[in-house]
């Protein structure tokens, strides 16, 4: 079911299946902003990432010597969330561990997704909160994607100089890094720049890009280790993907605590993250 949050400038949905935003509309012009999905391109939108971010080796991972199972990008985008509020300009969604997640994820846990049009931006903030009698490891993330062309630039704050990582055909880390810019701000978007799939950035110094074309979106991301960009190649939309995680490489973990980029919580701590898509044009 979509829910429905607005201000003077904007009306957004949400989908309770997967906390998943699904449209970001102008009042003024009608102009849609976010990728309305396409089974032949890519059905999703922006789907939350919880509790991993990317693949895992074989689907799996051990935790206290015991073998779980996680599919990609982790179970909450494929749950229904219970809505907690949604009033004016502001939604809030909540999944919390059950029998059933128990089952591949050995945590108690309440992860909230939370929704607030400001003027002509919308914040996007994820909380994760340990209920677990003892400590908790996790990976959390966003995907959203936006409507752009071939031919847009996604513009950073300031100069960067960025080495890609890559992922293999069984979307799992390659061991090496590839040059992508050298002190510039500029990333053009082309057909070919997907066509190994998704662009993994890591130390970067910019904590905003925007993406620059027929829409124009200032993007904040933050202090997230880790920043995805991806499309299908060619296609009109690009996901701009802010990771407190990444996928497993070639190397088999013996616990999920030595996974890379692995996020900790002690019982009844909270960790929370948020980013922003302002409208500029």
């Amino acid at each position: 079911m979509f829910y429905k949050i607005e201000n003077e400038f904007f009306t957004c949905e949400i989908d309770d299946m997967g906390a998943q935003l699904h449209s970001l509309k102008s009042k003024e012009n009608g102009k849609e902003y976010i990728w309305q999905g396409n089974p032949d391109i890519w059905y999703g939108q922006a789907p939350v990432l919880f509790p991993v971010i990317g693949q895992l080796i074989n689907d799996k991972y051990f935790y206290n010597g015991k073998e779980y199972t996680m599919p990609k990008h982790g179970l909450a985008r494929k749950l229904l969330f219970k809505v907690k509020e949604c009033d004016g300009a502001k939604a809030v969604f909540s999944l919390e561990s059950d029998e059933n997640t128990l089952k591949s994820y050995p945590f108690d846990f309440e992860y909230v997704v939370t929704f607030e049009l400001k003027d002509k931006a919308l914040v996007n903030t994820m909380t994760v909160i340990n209920k677990t009698d003892g400590e908790m490891y996790f990976s959390v993330g966003a995907h959203p994607g936006f409507n752009c062309e071939v031919g847009d630039v996604i513009e950073f704050e300031q100069p960067e100089t960025l080495a890609t990582e890559r992922i293999d055909k069984e979307n799992l880390i390659i061991d090496e890094k590839f040059p992508l810019i050298e002190n510039s701000r500029e990333i053009v978007i082309t057909k070919e720049i997907f066509e190994p799939d998704a662009l993994i950035l890591s130390d970067i110094k910019s904590k905003k890009l925007r993406i620059k074309g027929k829409n124009e979106i200032e993007f904040t991301f933050g202090d997230c280790p880790f920043l995805g960009i991806w499309a299908k190649p060619g296609a009109p939309y690009v996901c701009i993907e802010p990771w407190y995680g990444v996928n497993d490489g070639r190397e088999v973990k013996s616990d999920i605590s030595q996974k890379r980029g692995i996020q900790h919580l002690n019982k009844g701590e909270t960790f929370e993250f948020a980013w922003i898509a302002e409208v500029k044009g």
